[in-house]
């Protein structure tokens, strides 16, 4: 069975999902509207978790860190870097958010989640000081806030000698900008939460480059000095005064993965100016495959519909979480470069509430055989009908799946035998479908 995406303190020990009960008392902006109606109401300020920091005497400082932000891409560039370094010896961890199926997935040490007994410790200290009556600016932390002085302290504790960070929203005030990262990495810029960073491009850009400090190096993918994103990136860079290493944008022929790969080895190239043995070469082939992350263009085959034997022959299921225009357009021309990808799929689409769904709908017209409209559950998400609406009104092909057990049987038995179905619109909505999805399927190479 399909299940949506929650904290998911079911599939931890005791212990944890106990802690993870705590947590999700918390505020959580990922699973609210930031900006109901335009007007953000979204928490915007780093006193919080400096103050829980302050408190744990700054685990933040114990390891050194490259902090990576951007609009797509940045999950997967800070799994590529993180699982480059683990190839030179040195303990290794990865933030990144937000999880596909269990929060543990977000903190990760030596290429695994953080161990349940460990990370529910943790995390119970941190909570424990936010509920503290003399906590002051800790008591305002936000579920975001939480997890992530929780990670600094597990990686801490751990004797991570080096971390990762992926930002959450934006950069200037997200809970990881706390770090003063010396190399920092911008993979793209695309219009995203404009409500909360702005409604250019250009304003956009500005937000993430905040997380670079005086003095850092930042590794750049998001365009060229005349573009309206790589405009502000050049002058901030000289303003700021941190150095800029361009990385040239995707080209119109290359794949998402290889576009990744190519940011990540520059980056590793710059680290390893200062360490020997670093540098691109630590992404080969094989470490490619090994730093995939979930719901990435990840292709996994359902045995049958809805687990049932007697439905009939599996069919081959793409996930990834693609949620802005760009993305997905560019997942469908990925798969438009693979044989075993031929004709158009059945998609099964949801997305937030605040994500242009008319926009990302759009980008399926004529690529696609038809929607199937659903959401992830409960939550801030479009509402299935209304995805149909929109859809049919755009001259797609769609139908209505209230809730993720319905689209997958549904997609089942739109697809051929031969066909493939797309998840698409939300990672959550792909955290969601993801369970009963069980086989992997070989991925492409690097």
């Amino acid at each position: 069975m399909a299940t949506s995406l929650l904290t998911t303190p079911g599939s931890a020990s005791p212990e944890l999902a106990y802690q993870l009960t705590r947590l999700d008392s918390l505020v959580d902006w990922e699973r609210r509207l930031r900006a109901p109606g335009g007007q953000r109401v979204m928490r915007v300020d780093l006193e919080p978790i400096r103050a829980i920091l302050t408190a744990l005497e700054n685990p933040e400082r114990s390891f050194r860190a490259v902090h990576v932000a951007g609009t797509k891409g940045k999950g997967s560039v800070a799994s590529l870097v993180a699982t480059g370094l683990r190839r030179t010896g040195s303990r290794i961890g990865l933030y990144t958010s937000p999880h596909v199926e269990r929060v543990q997935e977000r903190v990760v040490v030596e290429g695994k989640p953080v161990d349940d007994a460990d990370l529910a410790r943790h995390l119970e200290r941190v909570l424990d000081l936010c509920a503290s009556p003399d906590a002051g600016e800790a008591q305002r932390a936000t579920w975001f806030d939480a997890l992530t002085a929780t990670a600094f302290l597990a990686f801490r504790e751990l004797g991570v000698e080096e971390a990762v960070i992926e930002c959450g929203l934006g950069g200037r005030l997200d809970s990881t900008n706390v770090l003063a990262a010396p190399v920092c990495v911008l993979t793209n810029v695309e219009l995203e939460h404009t409500a909360i960073l702005g409604n250019t491009r250009a304003e956009i850009a500005a937000e993430k480059l905040a997380i670079v400090p005086p003095g850092g190096v930042l590794v750049s993918a998001a365009g060229r000095s005349e573009d309206e994103a790589g405009a502000v990136v050049a002058a901030t860079a000289r303003d700021v005064g941190f150095e800029l290493q361009s990385v040239a944008p995707t080209d119109p022929g290359e794949t998402i993965e290889a576009a990744n790969v190519r940011l990540a080895r520059a980056v590793l190239d710059v680290l390893g100016r200062t360490r020997e043995g670093v540098g691109r070469d630590l992404l080969d082939e094989a470490t490619c495959a090994a730093a995939r992350l979930p719901g990435r263009f990840e292709r996994l085959v359902a045995d049958s519909e809805g687990g049932d034997a007697e439905s009939g022959p599996g069919r081959l299921w793409v996930l990834d979480g693609a949620h802005v225009p760009g993305s997905l357009a560019a997942v469908l021309a990925d798969a438009r470069r693979d044989p075993e990808l031929a004709g158009p799929p059945v998609v099964v689409f949801g997305a937030g509430a605040e994500k242009d769904a008319t926009a990302l709908l759009k980008v399926l017209v004529g690529r696609v055989d038809r929607v199937v409209c659903t959401s992830p559950g409960p939550g801030p998400y479009h509402d299935p009908e209304q995805l149909r609406v929109l859809a049919e009104e755009l001259g797609l092909r769609a139908e209505t799946a209230p809730t993720p057990d319905d689209a997958h049987r549904t997609a089942h038995a739109l697809c051929s035998e031969h066909g493939w179905i797309l998840v698409t619109g939300s990672l959550h909505l792909v955290g969601a479908l993801r369970p009963p999805l069980t086989r992997p399927v070989r991925t492409q190479r690097c």
